[in-house]
């Protein structure tokens, strides 16, 4: 219970991983799909990694972990299951009070890395605070055949609606009222079962107006290529 659930905005951050191996790769490729600025220290590199550092996609310390490389760091993976380094890591991370996870020790992390289901912009995770991973897994793998393509279609709906009932400058209470309709209306059912003409008509009554119908028109483009592509 000792670990408070938060999202890391990581763009544009340094974010370092110690370790070439496969969990390593993965925990890169978590980090590069937020954006982060990813160095990697480790003698060497998978294949996948190294593809990655010959895209360009992070730099790479071809070489072991030495004490004062985690210096200006957001965020420390350490990725290599030497325990002699993750002790280093921690302790040079305590000191400088950065964020560390250690994969599969969560004796010497402050911060676990959740399983993570992601639709858009949509992302449902899940930890069971290091307690058992693979429980966190399986969660995971029983959301992700639950929670289809319609959720980041009706994510961006929602998204896209809501500065236009914010702009209307009403007050808290109106706009949780339409806020509170848009998510308890069957929009996710209209868009599984592909009825915009429903969802049009509903989002007419509660929202109206010209923009608020674009909006709609933009989604269920969208929401047509993500299932040609899927």
């Amino acid at each position: 219970m000792g670990f408070f659930p938060v999202s890391l905005q990581l763009a544009h951050r340094p974010c370092t991983v110690v370790g070439g191996g496969e969990v390593a790769y993965r925990k890169v490729g978590s980090l590069l799909a937020c954006r982060a600025e990813v160095r990697v220290i480790s003698q060497r590199l998978t294949a996948e990694l190294n593809s990655l550092y010959q895209a360009g996609a992070l730099t790479w310390l071809a070489r072991e972990y030495r004490k004062g490389d985690l210096v200006g760091s957001f965020l420390v993976i350490a990725a290599t299951d030497d325990e002699a380094v993750q002790a280093m890591i921690h302790t040079e991370a305590e000191q400088d009070n950065l964020l560390l996870n250690v994969a599969d020790k969560p004796k010497w992390c402050n911060v676990i890395l959740p399983a993570v289901v992601r639709r858009g912009d949509l992302t449902i995770a899940i930890s069971t605070g290091g307690a058992s991973p693979a429980l966190a897994s399986k969660i995971r793998r029983d959301l992700e055949a639950k929670i289809g393509v319609e959720y980041e279609a009706l994510t961006q709906l929602l998204a896209a609606l809501r500065p236009l009932i914010l702009i209307r400058g009403g007050d808290h209470w109106t706009n949780r009222s339409h806020f509170l309709r848009l998510v308890e209306g069957d929009l996710l059912a209209w868009i599984s079962a592909g009825r915009w003409d429903l969802l049009r008509a509903y989002i007419r009554e509660v929202i109206g107006g010209d923009e608020a119908l674009a909006c709609v028109e933009d989604v269920r483009q969208r929401f047509a290529d993500l299932i040609n592509r899927g």
